[in-house]
């Protein structure tokens, strides 16, 4: 009796028995293995000379935003006017400690620790919380995946405080559905501040023209700033790479300038500015300001605008790197530059509008101009990239609609391009900058997008100090305590300016929240629905080797987002159609919690049923970074793999000691030994690695297959029998190749609410509509395509 070896990918085990324990001792977790792949992203090491150079280009890329906060810090922190030179330095106390304890502490040191093998994001915090506990809200990993060499996790014991934590993650899907909708709260906002960054930056950069013009309309410069927002977001599909060796040279120009221009106005005007590195002035400012100085925190939060930036921009270098050209560089610089604007404020108060230009000195103001405008640029760039990952990843989760994706560069797997997002956030900046027109009011929009990304940044790495990098509870109190001290205490601050311009990021981040959560939710009524609804490999089986159709020359690929059981779109297919393909792959492409697959470990190949039915599955698995590229490549890899699983496993049946095989050797003998099953009275065939992981089939007791060498008649026979199915699978790859997608439509029932009604029918089906076809992503000829269409409701 031939039965079905598919597991349940979301963790039920209704049907324990023999083949469930077998299937347990094919796919044993690797906890040794992957306890010793954990540390590898941190163990690099590298020369002096090159951690220099990585520092140095680190500052293009990831400090543009942070560095360039200076335009504005003041000037929305004293919207009206400067009554006493004492607040100037209780501000100033406040820029320091802030610069100290939120970038330089939290961020570089401890926060940039939490990488995903070098990923930073809420997404990367996000996959690395996936791995450690089961919270992914699609339930459809499997423990071969655990196996991936990218899959890094620490072993937990089960009575130490992280498996408590586990538990009590796993315990229900409220706190599941909870931690995801603090991701995509932390997501959505950081696509704000891709959208308020250029804003800020460029019109902050082009107010400087008025300085010299004194009499020219704001309305001109606001002109000036949309061109060049214009141009920024029309470059765009260029790619960072084609540029990007200009950033650095920019950026480090920007913070020397910055830095001497501040040591020159302290030696010029007052030295005294210093003494604000004392914190009893931030005391005596908040006594001095009362509510005016706590609202007025909102402003001074802008000074660690672009620190979330610098997570989200982790993965171009390595963490030493960051750190080095943060304490060198970038915080001695901020520091000086907002030291020197206190200097040049504290004799002249009412500059304050434009503190920043005002204080350069006078021979070198044009080149400071220039400099500035191309520093607003390159910090607006590093945002706009962000966000593009962000959506990429966000994509990846199954919570964004399927958009084209473009890869700009062959170097860089992070550095990708998406038309239709940059032209929405070209849109959007425009409006915010066109119809604001002042810096103050973005500023405190600006604010309030930066604090949300930070508190969601926090309650994760709370979960992963406790879960993954297990810390005493009392270090774990320290963090938190301090972290939302400052965090809750500048969200406080921003919420009175609501009204005043914070309105527009929550406007922002509640749309795409919308959008990404109608998405999510369809996305896992249909998995879930093709969970339960897949066929039963017995009924598929007891069909025979044509499944009662006439069995025409050809492959069909069937894609579908099980990776195990084979789905009800194919029964429908068999059931409407007299014939079927002479052979079927049942393909599924879905991403893992990782930050990218290792191409020769992407593909996973199986045997469904006796060989006579000549039906496979392969899945395909990417990382949040990978990108599935519209080509060739997919289906030539597909079939190269499936070629691959037929030879490895005929070699394994016939025992063969060809080279060829001893190329697989390692990596097969450990599934050749777990196959061994312990009722002699059932044969199964080889697991065949082909990554290559596990691979199983099963075949009926009359045709026997054995694991162990048999002799070299039994090895003559096996080569044959690759011969002919080899020769049989290009025959019929020769014939074509048919590509059946399932087209599921989901309704609301018609006794569904009002509001479940409007997201289901309405605004997930024009989702679905305008969203990229399968058909496009794999590229699949039109005249090669056949969509099996199905509803179901929810």
């Amino acid at each position: 009796m031939v039965s079905d070896t598919d597991v349940d990918m979301s963790g039920e085990d209704e049907s324990k028995g023999g083949m469930w324990a077998l299937e347990q001792k094919i796919d044993r977790p690797m906890d040794e293995e992957a306890g010793r792949l954990k540390n590898m992203y941190r163990e690099k090491k590298f020369s002096a000379l090159l951690l220099l150079q990585l520092s140095f280009q680190s500052l293009g890329v990831v400090y543009g935003d942070l560095g360039t906060s200076p335009l504005y810090v003041f000037y929305n922190t004293f919207p009206d006017k400067i009554t006493d030179t004492e607040d100037i330095v209780g501000a100033l106390s406040l820029i320091i400690y802030s610069l100290t304890l939120v970038p330089l502490i939290k961020y570089v040191f401890i926060v940039c620790r939490a990488n995903d093998n070098g990923q930073g994001g809420t997404f990367a915090l996000y996959s690395l919380l996936c791995r450690h506990a089961k919270v992914n809200t699609i339930p459809n990993q499997h423990k071969t995946d655990e196996e991936l060499t990218t899959y890094s996790r620490s072993t937990i014991h089960e009575k130490s405080f992280a498996a408590k934590t586990r538990r009590w993650l796993e315990g229900d899907a409220f706190k599941k559905n909870a931690l995801l909708l603090l991701v995509l709260v932390g997501t959505c906002t950081a696509i704000g501040d891709g959208i308020l960054t250029p804003a800020i930056s460029v019109l902050s950069a082009s107010g400087g023209i008025k300085i010299d013009h004194p009499g020219m309309s704001t309305d001109v410069v606001v002109v000036v700033a949309v061109v060049i927002l214009v141009g920024l977001f029309s470059l765009q599909h260029y790619g960072v790479d084609k540029v990007g060796w200009l950033f650095a040279p920019i950026v480090f120009l920007w913070f020397l300038f910055i830095g001497g221009i501040g040591i020159f106005n302290i030696w010029k005007y007052d030295s005294g500015v210093l003494r604000a590195f004392s914190p009893v002035y931030i005391l005596r400012y908040f006594k001095r300001r009362g509510k005016n100085g706590w609202t007025s925190l909102g402003g001074i939060m802008l000074s660690i605008t672009g620190t979330e930036a610098l997570f989200a921009d982790l993965a171009h270098f390595p963490v030493s790197a960051i750190q080095l050209a943060f304490t060198v560089v970038v915080f001695p610089c901020l520091l000086l530059a907002y030291s020197g604007q206190a200097a040049y404020l504290m004799y002249n108060k009412d500059h304050v509008h434009d503190a920043f230009y005002r204080s350069i000195p006078e021979g070198i103001y044009w080149p400071m101009f220039i400099i500035a405008t191309l520093a607003a640029i390159v910090a607006s760039q590093a945002t706009i990239s962000a966000t593009f990952s962000i959506i990429k990843q966000a994509n990846a989760l199954g919570c964004f609609p399927r958009v084209k994706v473009i890869h700009t560069s062959s170097k860089f797997l992070g550095q990708i391009y998406i038309p239709d997002i940059n032209w929405i956030l070209m849109v959007l900046c425009i409006i915010v900058t066109a119809g604001f027109k002042n810096q103050n009011q973005i500023g405190n929009a600006y604010g309030t997008a930066v604090v949300i990304v930070m508190l969601a940044t926090t309650f994760l790495m709370i979960i992963i100090m406790l879960l993954v990098w297990r810390c005493h509870w009392i270090l774990v109190f320290i963090f938190a305590a301090l972290s939302l001290l400052v965090e809750c205490t500048y969200f406080s601050a921003v919420l009175f300016k609501v009204d005043q311009g914070g309105w527009v990021p929550l406007v922002i981040a509640a749309v795409f929240l919308f959008i990404m959560y109608i998405w999510h939710y369809g996305t896992v009524k249909r998995y879930e629905f093709e969970m339960h609804s897949k066929i039963s490999m017995a009924w598929l089986l007891g069909l025979g080797p044509s499944l009662g159709l006439v069995r025409v020359p050809g492959i069909g690929l069937v894609y579908t987002e099980l990776a195990s059981g084979v789905p009800h779109i194919f029964s429908h297919f068999i059931t409407n159609l007299p014939a079927i393909h002479s052979v079927v792959v049942f393909v599924c492409v879905k991403y893992l919690p990782v930050y990218t697959v290792p191409e020769d470990e992407r593909f996973l190949v199986k045997r469904i049923g006796p060989k006579n039915f000549h039906m496979f599955r392969c899945v395909a698995r990417y990382g949040y970074k990978d990108l599935h590229k519209k080509d060739d490549e997919f289906e030539k890899k597909l079939f190269n793999n499936l070629f691959m699983f037929v030879r490895l496993e005929s070699m394994m049946e016939g025992g063969s000691d060809s080279d060829d095989y001893s190329l697989y050797g390692q990596q097969t003998q450990r599934s050749r030994d777990s196959l061994l099953p312990d009722n002699n009275n059932t044969t199964f065939s080889s697991v065949v690695d082909l990554t290559i992981s596990s691979c199983d089939s099963i075949v009926p007791a009359k045709s026997p297959l054995n694991v162990v060498n048999s002799g070299s008649s039994s090895g003559q026979v096996s080569s044959q029998r690759e011969v002919d199915e080899m020769e049989f699978l290009t025959s019929c790859r020769d014939a074509g190749v048919v590509h059946i997608l399932g087209n599921t439509v989901v309704r609301a029932r018609r006794d569904s609410p009002f509001y479940k009604k409007l997201s289901i029918d309405y605004v997930y089906a024009f989702l679905r509509k305008i969203c990229r076809e399968h058909s496009v992503i794999f590229n699949v000829p039109h005249e090669s395509l056949l969509n099996v269409g199905q509803v179901f409701y929810v």
